[in-house]
């Protein structure tokens, strides 16, 4: 019998276009880490989304590095989901 359970896994992304073309990973977790990482943002009203396949290929990434132009749309489609929903709370 094989049991496979997923571990959620966290990336939190911050952009400032006066220090780069592209939003960095500034923490990122799984587990423990990721409830940590989610649990913060939520105290600081940092808007959130769910995406695990995103959050897969984003936590592949160092921190403080810039996402690769190849996950731009993805980011951005995701940002302005965010973005919209928030904005109608």
């Amino acid at each position: 019998m094989t049991i496979s359970r997923k571990i959620k896994k966290a990336v939190a992304l911050k952009y400032d276009k006066s220090k780069g073309l592209a939003p960095k990973v500034k923490a990122k977790g799984k587990g423990v880490s990721a409830e940590k990482i989610i649990e913060t943002a939520k105290a600081h009203n940092v808007p959130i989304a769910e995406d695990p396949d995103l959050a897969e290929v984003l936590s592949k990434l160092e921190l403080e590095e810039e996402i690769p132009p190849d996950l731009y749309k993805a980011v951005a489609e995701l940002l302005a989901y965010v973005y919209s929903r928030n904005k109608n709370l």
